[in-house]
Parts: structure tokens; C-alpha cells; sequence
């Protein structure tokens, strides 16, 4: 696919999606109000957040090439097997934007097991980690050349430890599972194929308990992501959905009596709900 028509394709879903969305003004919701304002619209600013994006500023100088291994639907933006570590920090890696999420979330959620699928350079896990030293924390990565890299960058950080596994998730899922005696926080964030994405969730979900949250990054990045999204989303278990588009959440909690689906962006992304305009 030609990068001009992925990138073509991807503006008529944020536009679909930008239509759909309501601001934090517009939620009536007790449970979906609180958790947006104390999980994602949250201010306060924590020390690791500097510490873990001046990692992410030496790797986006970092011109040495590795070769990648990728078993899902690989990257629009940079294909190449051999691939400098800057281009896998510039693209690859989570935004600075949804890591403060992660760990806000996490922060809020206050879980003791976390599960990621996808570790990259090891940003997200930071974040994740950064947010709660003592939970169990498992990442898979499909890439060893990535994962060895990942595990300098937690050397680095000074983090606490994080329990790297390298290989195809269909391989390592199962185990991990297995260790994780609940699954407590989900991160999802690898092999973009809208079948493997639905594998992975229905796995996770024989180890959720309802106060479990699970995180699929990049719901909106295909149509089929798109689809698996809403399919996931629909599913019985599943009592709300947050879409922040880049993003979506998903909550399990029995107290949710009527199922709920949000669409939601910053209050600045639609000044008129305030009612300044009127």
C-alpha cells in the first residue's frame, strides 16, 4: 500500500471518528467521569516522565541499525528489515502523550499484574513500571534484536525489573498467562493483525477479574483494526469502552449495569460543547 493512500485512508477515519466524539464536559457517567479525570486528564507531572523521554531523545539519536524481526502486519512508515534505532524510536515507539496515559492509568487502576504485548525499545514498559514498582510485570517481544536493546534501556533507566520474553506471541502468551495468577492491566501494543489481536484478547480474558483494564493501541491504525475494535468493544464481558483514537480501554466491572461505548477527545478539540459560542 503507497504511503500517501494508508495516510489518506487514516485522516477519513480520525475525521469519522472526530464527528462520533464527545468532550469530558459531555460524560455523565460517575465511574467514566472520575476515571477520565483522574486517569487521563491528570496534570500532575512525575519525575520518571522526564527521566524515560531523555532515553527516548538518546535513541532518536541513535543512527546504529539492527535487524528486525516482525511477525505482525509490520510498519507503514518504515519497512526496512535492517532499521536505524532512531527510525524504531520515532515510529515504533509509544508517544510521550499515550505513556503519561499508561502510567496514569496504571497509577489509578492500582493493579498487581501487567501484562504488554509489543515491549519495542522498552518505553511503554518504563512507563508501565515507572507507575508501580511492585506490580508483576511481563513484556513480550516478537524481535530479539529489539528486546535485547529494550533490556540496556531498563539497565539504563534504573528501573526495577521487568521480565522480558522474545518471541512470536503465540508462543509466549500461553506461558505468560500462566504465570500471571490474574491479569489485573492488559497493554496491547503489537502484531496489528485484526485476527492476532482478537486471538490475544480472547486469551487475556480467561485471566481477567472485573476490576481488570485492558489497553489496544492503535484500534484505528486499519479498517480491520477498526473492526476488531468494535467486535472486541461488543463483546459480553465487556461493560465500557473508552475510544481516545490513538487508544482504546476496556472495562469489565459487573457495577456498570447498562453497557457503555465513549468516544472521547480533549474539551479543546470542541470548544463549542462548553457553550462559549452559543
Amino acid at each position: 500500500m503507497k504511503l500517501w493512500f494508508f495516510y489518506t485512508q487514516f485522516l477519513v477515519r480520525f475525521l469519522r471518528f472526530y464527528r462520533k466524539a464527545v468532550t469530558p464536559f459531555d460524560i455523565h457517567s460517575p465511574f467514566v467521569a472520575d476515571f477520565v479525570r483522574t486517569a487521563l486528564l491528570d496534570q500532575r507531572f512525575f519525575y520518571a516522565f522526564q527521566d524515560i523521554e531523555a532515553l527516548r531523545q538518546s535513541l532518536l539519536r541513535n543512527p546504529y541499525p539492527i535487524q528486525i524481526t516482525d511477525h505482525g502486519a509490520g510498519s507503514q512508515a518504515d519497512g526496512r528489515k535492517w532499521r536505524p534505532v532512531s527510525s524504531i524510536a520515532r515510529y515504533g515507539a509509544v508517544s510521550p502523550k499515550t505513556g503519561r496515559q499508561l502510567f496514569r492509568m496504571v497509577h489509578h487502576c492500582r493493579p498487581e499484574t501487567i501484562l504488554e504485548l509489543g515491549t519495542s525499545l522498552g518505553i511503554s514498559a518504563l512507563y508501565l513500571r515507572a507507575a508501580s514498582a511492585k506490580a508483576a510485570l511481563i513484556t513480550l517481544e516478537g524481535c530479539p534484536e529489539t528486546a535485547s536493546l529494550a533490556r540496556v534501556n531498563f539497565f539504563k533507566a534504573g528501573s526495577p525489573p521487568i521480565d522480558v520474553r522474545v518471541g512470536m506471541f503465540s508462543e509466549t502468551l500461553g506461558q505468560a498467562l500462566k504465570d500471571l495468577k490474574t491479569l489485573d492491566f492488559l497493554y496491547l501494543d503489537g502484531d496489528h493483525r485484526a485476527g492476532a489481536s482478537m486471538q490475544y484478547v480472547q486469551a487475556c480474558m480467561e485471566k481477567r477479574r472485573d476490576q481488570s483494564v485492558f489497553v489496544l493501541a492503535d484500534i484505528h491504525w486499519s479498517a480491520e483494526m477498526e473492526t476488531t475494535w468494535e467486535t472486541i468493544s461488543n463483546m459480553p464481558e465487556v461493560t465500557l469502552a473508552i475510544d481516545l483514537f490513538w487508544i482504546g480501554i476496556l472495562f469489565f466491572d459487573p457495577s456498570i449495569k447498562v453497557k457503555q461505548h465513549y468516544q472521547i477527545v480533549p474539551w479543546a478539540a470542541k470548544p463549542w460543547r462548553l457553550g462559549i459560542f452559543r
